[in-house]
């Protein structure tokens, strides 16, 4: 499995723990392990572009993501299909804001975001209200596992 950590600001972020929450994910996830994915750290500037450009809303966010190839989680009955699963676009300001609101660490903001993102990019979505517990206990399943086997 390819995933490429890309710290484009001056946040002091573990790059090598946010890979390794991806590779969990996505082994969790059966994703191809062959598949590809990036995980990109930008400026709250270069955020609020994409966030402008690409969702028509003002202001930076916390998490972006692009998908690529579609692909979706592996299933028991079939073969996973091996591409490019796509990029997660985080922004650690936002995040670090987002998580003294929250009383957590920065870091444990910015592992649950790329666990969303991941999500995003494997087609779950939070538009409805069925979608959104499904999606987010999800989230919490992969990121408490996560963290459990790094204790």
């Amino acid at each position: 499995m390819s995933i490429e950590v890309n710290n484009e600001t001056t946040f002091a972020v573990d790059e090598h723990e946010l890979a390794a929450l991806a590779r969990s994910v996505l082994d969790a996830m059966r994703v191809h392990p062959q598949a590809e994915l990036s995980v990109l750290l930008v400026d709250e500037p270069a955020m609020e572009r994409l966030h402008v450009q690409w969702m028509d809303l003002p202001g930076p966010t916390d998490v972006m993501s692009f998908p690529m190839d579609e692909l979706r989680p592996g299933r028991d009955d079939e073969e996973p299909e091996p591409g490019l699963l796509g990029d997660v676009v985080l922004c650690p300001t936002v995040a670090e804001r987002q998580a003294a609101e929250a009383g957590h660490t920065t870091t444990e903001e910015l592992l649950l975001l790329t666990t969303h993102g991941i999500l995003h990019l494997l087609g779950y979505d939070h538009a409805e209200p069925d979608e959104e517990r499904e999606m987010f206990e999800l989230q919490r399943r992969l990121l408490l596992t996560f963290l459990a086997s790094r204790a």
